[in-house]
């Protein structure tokens, strides 16, 4: 891959690049453009590219639409993974996506924060949820240092950014739907409950 920075073109691309710059914080945004551009290269270096179930554009939406519940377009009655998920359903419906297409990235926005589950729901979701925790430190060790380097510099994360933490509490705490107990949102609320008390 000549350029691990290069986003995916087209009118889908461009409408999911649209919608994720509208509606959700910059940090955030760019955690998910960084999602993306890890779990490519995760593609790249397993020798995923050629096989019949990796789809680009369709790990673009999944990567880059995987925060929309924790938008402004997100109305706080349902878990932030799963309000996203539809958010990026009704985007992708619009934009003449196949229904089957529609339901992978779906499964993968819903399933994106679910360890133990996600990396076996097929590689679109696996490498959705993989892409999000490189950048959140989790996989960090299955990509070069120069290569994350690389993608920090393009799409930096400041020091100390708690934005995508802040956001899902700020959703959880908008509903008991929201953080259904267990749930990271919940884990994530029940913390900063206990902090300010």
């Amino acid at each position: 891959m000549s350029d691990i920075l290069a986003l995916p073109a087209g009118p889908m691309a461009a409408a999911c690049l649209h919608l994720l710059q509208s509606s959700e914080s910059a940090p955030v945004a760019d955690h998910s453009i960084r999602s993306f551009l890890f779990a490519r290269l995760l593609a790249v270096h397993e020798g995923c590219l050629a096989d019949t179930a990796y789809d680009e554009d369709l790990l673009f939406a999944a990567c880059a639409l995987h925060d929309l519940g924790l938008g402004v377009l997100a109305l706080g009655k349902s878990r932030f993974e799963v309000e996203g998920a539809d958010l990026a359903a009704t985007l992708l419906s619009e934009q003449g996506v196949a229904a089957a297409d529609v339901d992978r990235v779906w499964e993968a926005i819903a399933l994106h924060s679910s360890h133990g589950i996600a990396d076996r729901r097929g590689l679109l979701t696996a490498l959705t949820y993989r892409g999000v925790f490189v950048d959140a430190g989790r996989f960090a060790d299955a990509l070069p240092v120069e290569q994350r380097e690389q993608v920090f510099a393009a799409y930096p994360r400041p020091a100390g950014d708690r934005s995508v933490r802040d956001a899902i509490i700020k959703h959880a705490s908008r509903s008991e739907a929201a953080a259904p107990p267990y749930s990271i949102a919940a884990e994530l609320l029940r913390q900063a409950r206990a902090e300010s008390s």
